[in-house]
């Protein structure tokens, strides 16, 4: 059976569900079937996503990718940096 990717606004709307169970009587566990998700996943997502609206997570994921491009960035000019020194010092 594929995995399935949940986006990060489905996330918040099921975390959202899982809450009206629960405030409804039903057991975390069974809150957690009826949305279709493990509890370990919506645990993780809990921890991850827990108390943000949707804006906000989408909000979070574009700084997420724009911080991992820059480090990439970062890391091949450290590296070009290195090369030049080793060039200038004559380590060939």
């Amino acid at each position: 059976m594929p995995r399935k990717r949940h986006k990060p606004e489905e996330i918040v709307a099921k975390l959202r569900q899982v809450d009206v169970f629960v405030s409804q009587g039903k057991s975390v566990a069974e809150a957690v079937r009826e949305i279709g998700v493990t509890e370990v996943t919506y645990y993780r997502w809990r921890q991850e996503f827990g108390g943000l609206k949707s804006d906000q997570v989408r909000r979070m994921k574009d700084l997420e990718a724009e911080n991992a491009r820059l480090r990439r960035a970062v890391s091949d000019l450290t590296l070009d940096k290195m090369i030049l020194a080793e060039a200038a010092r004559g380590n060939f």
